[in-house]
C-alpha cells in the first residue's frame, strides 16, 4: 500500500495523467471536427420554390442547391398546374435547411383519375345527378324523349357516344342525361292516326 501512495505522489504519475488529460483533450477536439463537417454545421442553404416546376427542372434545381429529393405518389389532378408539375414540396420554399437534406414533392398527374360511371339508369334524374356528382361527374345537359317515367333516366351520353354503368372516365367527365318526357312512346302518331 505504501508503494501505491508512493507512486501517485511520484512524477511519473503526474506525466502519464498528463499525457491521459492531452490525449482525451485531442481526441474530443478530432471527434467535434468530424461531426462539425458531416453534419454541415452552421451550413444552411435556402430551399428554393420548385412549384410549377416539370420534374427534369426540380432535379436539376435540387442538385445544384446541394439537397436530395423524393417524389411521393400523385395527388388529384390539379388543372391550374402543368401537367407532371410539382403541386407540393416540403418543406416549403424559403426554408433554412442544411445541406444534402431530402425534399418531399408532389407531382401533378396527367389527368384526373377514372372513376366508374354509377348505375343511374331508371333511377330520377334529380337522384341521378345526385349519384354523378357524388363520384365526381357533372351533368352537362338533360335531353328528353317519348318515355312514360318523367324525368327518369334512360340512357347516357359522354362526348355523344352511349356510356353504360361501371364504365370508366375521368373526373370531371360532363355527361348527358337522357331521360323521358312523361308521353308514351308513338302517342303522337296515334293521335295523328286516329285524326
Amino acid at each position: 500500500m505504501k508503494h501505491f501512495f508512493r507512486f501517485l505522489k511520484s512524477k511519473i504519475f503526474f506525466i502519464h495523467l498528463g499525457l491521459a488529460v492531452v490525449a482525451l483533450v485531442l481526441l474530443s477536439l478530432l471527434a467535434l471536427q468530424w461531426l462539425k463537417s458531416s453534419t454541415h454545421h452552421g451550413e444552411f442553404v435556402e430551399v428554393p420554390d420548385f412549384s410549377k416546376m416539370s420534374v427534369m427542372e426540380m432535379r436539376k434545381t435540387v442538385e445544384d442547391a446541394g439537397l436530395r429529393y423524393q417524389v411521393l405518389d400523385s395527388s388529384n389532378y390539379n388543372p391550374d398546374y402543368p401537367r407532371f408539375s410539382i403541386l407540393e414540396q416540403n418543406p416549403p420554399a424559403g426554408n433554412k435547411v442544411k445541406t444534402n437534406r431530402k425534399i418531399y414533392f408532389t407531382v401533378n398527374p396527367s389527368g384526373y383519375k377514372k372513376v366508374t360511371v354509377p348505375d343511374i339508369v331508371q333511377v330520377t334524374q334529380r337522384n341521378a345527378t345526385s349519384m354523378l356528382r357524388a363520384v365526381g361527374l357533372d351533368v352537362q345537359r338533360i335531353t328528353y324523349i317519348d318515355e312514360l317515367g318523367k324525368d327518369m333516366v334512360y340512357n347516357m351520353k359522354h362526348k355523344g357516344k352511349y356510356i353504360k354503368p361501371g364504365d370508366k372516365l375521368p373526373k370531371t367527365s360532363k355527361i348527358e342525361l337522357i331521360c323521358g318526357n312523361g308521353k308514351i312512346p308513338g302517342s303522337a302518331r296515334v293521335q295523328a292516326d286516329s285524326q
